[in-house]
């Protein structure tokens, strides 16, 4: 079963329990797999998949900053049971250290001494860690261990 299918019987299960914010938050990322699928005309893999769950987190995230600086914390309970709702869906995070320690892996590989030579560790960084770690978290951590 794939991911996607895997999604589509949560939903239904949530229809079923009469869950309706778990229902809603799953349709919304069901609408961007479909949005996606128009757009590039292209059947979606679970690759595909978690690049657009990561990128619903990222808005959500971003969305629930700004009500929560606008004095929203109603709109923004809501996006952060979105966050919660879509996270299972996503491989399990390193952990700071495992993040560390994959990207002096990289460094070492890709023989990076300063910041300059921050972009070539970023661009294999972001290829093999993707999945597993948000880019602004690569990128600081990069910054930290070039300096």
């Amino acid at each position: 079963m794939t991911l996607r299918e895997t999604i589509n019987q949560h939903v239904k299960d949530a229809m079923k329990a009469k869950d309706t914010k778990t229902r809603d938050a799953l349709r919304l990322l069901t609408s961007a797999f479909k949005q996606v699928e128009v757009d590039e005309r292209k059947e979606l893999n679970d690759e595909d998949v978690i690049k657009i769950i990561q990128t619903q987190v990222k808005k959500r995230n971003d969305s629930a900053s700004q009500y929560r600086d606008a004095g929203r914390d109603d709109l923004m309970q809501i996006e952060l049971y979105e966050i919660a709702t879509y996270m299972p869906y996503l491989p399990a995070q390193l952990s700071d250290d495992e993040l560390s320690s994959a990207l002096k892996d990289i460094i070492t590989k890709v023989g990076a001494s300063t910041i300059k030579d921050m972009g070539k560790v970023m661009g294999i960084a972001s290829k093999e860690l993707s999945a597993k770690a948000d880019g602004k978290r690569i990128n600081e951590c990069v910054k930290e261990l070039l300096a």
